[in-house]
């Protein structure tokens, strides 16, 4: 039941990258190159955040490595595209996806704090697998097509193999643990 829970909130967070999109809703603009910067150091803050908390509550060795990892990568990205926005002059643009990525994030974090040990580890992790595969999806189907910048577009094409060796560490472990 857990797993349903953590699943479907990270989904519902991250849906927004897509359904925002979507062609059945046409009044949707695209992102533009401002609110897609404010989008990606949303997700990996909130990623940071999900990470930090791993850090603190597991006892599991692999599960903190992963964690720190997590915190690692995605505040270098961070890094990267704030110091690449004040490099280009783009001052990073809250938009409904942006928002419902931190709102969401938010709750699934609440979640997690309320859990221990074993169930908190499982809930972390699959939320880690649900979490990157929607980032990536999001990254090949929103925010790289419609990125203008090319030295954004380029950001972001470099973040995608970061993201995507994430999401098989994330379930190497989540198979470990489900054992």
């Amino acid at each position: 039941m857990l797993k349903i829970i953590a699943i479907t909130i990270t989904t519902v967070a991250l849906a927004a990258f897509t359904t925002v999109h979507a062609q059945t809703a046409p009044a949707a603009a695209p992102p533009n190159d401002a609110q897609i910067a404010q989008i990606v150091l949303t997700a990996d803050t909130v990623d940071v955040d999900y990470g930090k908390l791993a850090v603190k509550k597991t006892k599991n060795a692999e599960v903190k490595a992963f964690a720190e990892t997590m915190i690692r990568d995605h505040t270098a990205v961070n890094d990267k595209a704030a110091a690449l926005a004040k490099k280009i002059n783009l001052t990073p643009e809250a938009s409904d996806t942006s928002k419902s990525l931190k709102s969401d994030g938010d709750k699934m974090l609440a979640k997690l704090k309320g859990m221990h040990g074993a169930e908190f580890d499982k809930a972390y992790v699959d939320n880690e697998v649900t979490y990157h595969t929607s980032v990536i999806g999001a990254l090949n189907t929103v925010l790289l097509p419609n990125a203008k910048n090319a030295e954004l577009k380029a950001l972001l094409e470099s973040g995608k193999p970061i993201f995507e060796s994430h999401l098989e560490h994330a379930k190497t472990l989540q198979k470990s643990l489900n054992k």
